[in-house]
C-alpha cells in the first residue's frame, strides 16, 4: 500500500496549500490514503465543519487532531457525525471525550487501514498513558491479519516521546510520525522491526512565520514578555509537509519512507515512483 501523512495544517495558508497541491502529489504517488493533521486548521486553532470540508475536498481521507481538538466548539458535536475525524485515543474519561480516538478505515481498492491519534504528557495538558493506549488498539488490530496498515500519529512536544513510541510500536505499526511542532525533521527512516518512523512532519503553512503563526506577536512575548494580541496564523504562501509510505502487502510493514515538502519557502523533495 502507498499512503501519506501530512503534518499540521495551519489556517488558510495552509488549507490553501492543500487544496493547491495535493490532488497533484495524490496522483504522482499514487496514493492509496492520506491522512492529515488538522488541529490548527480553523484560524490556527482547532477543526469546524467547513475547514475540515475544505481539507476532505483536497484529498483528504481522514483528519487527525491533538491539544487543540476542541478550541472550536462546533468540533464537538461535528466530530460525531464525522467517522473521518479523529481525536486523540488518550483521554483520562473516554466516555466523556466525543468521536473516537481510532478508526479502520477501508480504501478504494479494498484494503484496511488503522489511524490512531495519541496526545504525549511531557509539557501538555494532563491525558493517560499514550503507550497503555497504543497497546490497546495494537493488540485489538494486529498488523497483517486484521489491518493491512496501522499509522499512529503521536501529537507531542518531546522529541524523546515520539521516538520512544516508535520504538514502542516497532514491527507492529506501519508508521508512527510526529505532529504539533511544526518542523519537519531529517530523520525519516524504517526501524529494526519495520516500521516507519519520522519525529515530526512538520506543518503545512507559511514558513515566514514562527511555527506557521505571523511573527509579530510570538516575537513581542519572547522579547518583552508582554501579550497583546492572539496568535494568527502567517497568509503567505504555505509548504506542504508530509511522509510517504510504501508497504509490504503481506505484512503491512514498511518497505519505503521518505518525506514530502512541496511549495512555499522549504526546498522541495518528492519521491520518485
Amino acid at each position: 500500500m502507498r499512503f501519506a501523512f501530512f503534518g499540521d495544517v495551519v489556517g488558510k495558508s495552509g488549507r490553501d496549500g492543500l487544496t493547491q497541491h495535493l490532488p497533484m502529489i495524490r496522483k504522482k504517488l499514487g496514493l492509496e490514503f492520506v491522512i492529515v493533521n488538522a488541529e490548527n486548521a480553523a484560524s490556527g486553532f482547532g477543526i469546524t465543519e467547513n475547514t475540515a470540508r475544505e481539507l476532505f475536498e483536497a484529498g483528504a481521507d481522514c483528519l487527525t487532531l491533538g491539544n487543540h481538538s476542541w478550541d472550536q466548539k462546533e468540533a464537538l458535536t461535528y466530530i460525531v457525525r464525522e467517522p473521518r475525524l479523529i481525536r486523540p485515543n488518550n483521554y483520562p474519561r473516554l466516555a466523556d471525550a466525543p468521536g473516537r480516538g481510532a478508526n479502520l478505515f477501508q480504501t478504494e481498492s479494498g484494503k484496511s487501514i488503522l489511524v490512531v491519534n495519541l496526545l504525549g504528557l511531557v509539557h501538555m495538558a494532563s491525558m493517560d498513558d499514550p503507550f497503555a493506549s497504543a497497546d490497546k488498539e495494537l493488540e485489538a488490530c494486529p498488523l497483517g491479519v486484521a489491518a493491512d496498515a496501522i499509522v499512529i500519529d503521536m501529537h507531542c512536544e518531546a522529541t524523546s516521546e515520539k521516538m520512544a513510541m516508535g520504538h514502542f510500536c516497532d514491527g507492529r505499526a506501519s508508521l508512527v510520525v510526529g505532529t504539533h511542532t511544526h518542523v519537519p525533521t531529517a530523520d525519516a527512516q524504517i526501524l529494526p522491526g519495520g516500521t516507519a518512523y519520522q519525529t515530526d512532519a512538520g506543518a503545512c503553512a507559511d514558513y515566514d512565520s514562527v511555527i506557521g503563526n505571523d511573527k509579530e506577536e510570538p516575537l513581542r512575548r519572547f522579547t518583552t514578555r508582554i501579550s497583546r494580541d492572539r496568535y494568527r496564523p502567517a497568509s503567505g504562501p504555505a509548504t506542504v509537509c508530509g511522509v510517504f509510505v510504501e508497504t509490504d502487502d503481506k505484512t503491512g510493514l514498511a518497505v519505503r519512507v521518505e518525506p514530502i515538502r512541496f511549495g512555499g519557502r522549504l526546498k522541495p523533495t518528492l519521491p520518485e515512483v
